[in-house]
């Protein structure tokens, strides 16, 4: 296959191929630093998830063993990296907690973990990690882009679909694949896409950013030993014509690629609370609400949310915590009861206390045509009519933490610490942010591994005797 062929997908690879850890500007490097931070985090939280992701991912895993080369994230064991890439994916998708972007993905969950599984197998510094992380998302980022089809709420996950393909991506350049091999890796994965919405609220949404993680080693590591796939993925007949018809745009998929990275611009997204994101306007709005107006729930007549027609959070009673994080009405009424959303909101205890029995009935969503349904322009309204008939009304259009309006580094070692700290000790979890603000210096991420692999001080998987 000759780099210089007019396929897309040739294109694609060329443009991927001549990324080199040296090209990459240290603006890049510098959100792909945040994004392993932000990564870990969520990943180490992932594993005291309430309803029980961490525990059943991470014991099922164990059991089913595999050679010891990858670490499982507060597992205390290693596995195959196809299995450590498996459990750590679903890991950072367990709380839903883990960036955003736009158009709507979740890049880091499908594509860090596969990474970070190879670079311990293999050895690679932590320069290079950084390096395929920013390959691996601009993939990601461009494929979700083309696939302009691909339903916000409906039909396929993007992690089991665009995402995979952002991890076969960063797997196949950290690997050294050329041409030829990096377009046949892309190939396999086109016969492993897939993961449906209907899935949402469920733990089996989580195992989308898992599996493609895995499929992100597995495709990448069976090429380079042989294996062999279509070069044209990216062409008729392929992805874009089995999972889109004709509502997609291809050239979207190599045009400006890397030019600049969309790492940099629009930039990454990271998320304030657990759950959804766009749920989080909702959430602000009430706390706002709630703080401003000092709203006791007992006053409480009716509330009215008013969004875009996005019926994947429209979820007047989640059947579970786990549910709560696709529902406005459930979010909504944790921040006026609670004036916080946290890891806790989410558990079944929460979802069935007596007060949330009593607050849902009175939520109600109408959808407003419009509203765009755009992430960076969306915006939601929450309205509270009180017993003695007043209304109370607040809009919330950008919030902090979404594509564009960063968090601080205040903020994003405040959300690090509250998370590492559920399953690691304190002092523990400083050694690990300063290797994280070191990484780019590292030879290998031996010393980061071996510190989020095993937790001291915390309540998940308890450190083997």
């Amino acid at each position: 296959m000759s780099r210089a062929n007019d396929t897309i997908t040739g294109q694609l690879v060329e443009r991927v191929l001549s990324v080199t850890e040296d090209s990459l500007p240290p603006e890049a490097i510098e959100v792909a630093r945040q994004v392993v931070l932000d990564g870990v985090s969520v990943m180490l939280a992932g594993n005291s998830e309430p309803v029980g992701i961490g525990r059943i991912v991470t014991d099922w895993t164990r059991d089913n063993g595999g050679t010891p080369d990858s670490s499982v994230v507060a597992g205390g064991f290693k596995v195959s990296p196809m299995s450590a890439a498996f459990a750590n994916g679903t890991l950072g998708h367990a709380l839903d907690y883990e960036n955003i972007w736009h158009p709507r993905n979740h890049p880091m969950s499908p594509t860090m973990p596969a990474i970070l599984a190879l670079a311990e197998k293999y050895g690679f510094s932590g320069q290079r990690v950084l390096s395929a992380i920013v390959v691996g998302f601009e993939v990601n980022g461009r494929l979700r882009m083309a696939s302009v089809g691909l339903d916000v709420g409906k039909g396929f996950h993007k992690p089991g679909t665009t995402g995979l393909f952002g991890s076969v991506a960063g797997c196949g350049w950290l690997l050294g694949l050329d041409d030829e091999e990096l377009a046949m890796a892309l190939g396999v994965a086109g016969s492993r896409a897939g993961s449906i919405q209907i899935n949402t609220g469920t733990m089996t949404k989580s195992s989308h950013s898992g599996h493609a993680a895995r499929m992100g080693v597995e495709c990448a590591e069976l090429v380079s030993r042989g294996w062999t796939g279509s070069k044209y993925v990216f062409d008729e007949g392929g992805f874009f014509d089995t999972f889109l018809g004709d509502r997609y745009e291809a050239e979207l998929l190599i045009k400006g690629f890397g030019d600049p990275f969309r790492m940099v611009d629009p930039g990454v997204g990271f998320k304030k609370y657990p759950c959804n994101f766009n749920t989080q306007r909702a959430i602000d709005a009430a706390l706002e609400l709630r703080s401003t107006y000092d709203i006791a729930p007992s006053n409480i007549a009716a509330i009215e949310i008013d969004e875009p027609p996005f019926a994947i959070i429209d979820r007047p009673q989640p059947e579970t915590g786990l549910e709560g994080k696709f529902s406005l009405q459930y979010v909504t009424a944790a921040a006026l009861l609670d004036g916080d959303v946290t890891i806790e909101t989410f558990s079944n205890e929460r979802r069935f206390a007596s007060d949330m029995v009593e607050l849902l009935p009175l939520i109600k969503v109408n959808y407003d045509d419009s509203i765009p349904q755009s992430t960076l322009e969306m915006f939601i309204r929450v309205r509270v009519t009180l017993k003695d008939g007043s209304t109370l009304e607040v809009v919330k259009e950008k919030i902090s933490g979404m594509v564009g309006v960063p968090l601080s580094r205040e903020e994003r070692l405040k959300k690090f610490f509250s998370c590492a700290t559920r399953v690691m000790s304190r002092a523990r979890a400083e050694e690990t942010l300063a290797v994280i603000d070191n990484i780019s210096e590292l030879d290998t991420i031996d010393d980061l591994m071996k510190l989020i692999s095993y937790v001291d001080g915390g309540s998940a998987i308890p450190k083997p005797t």
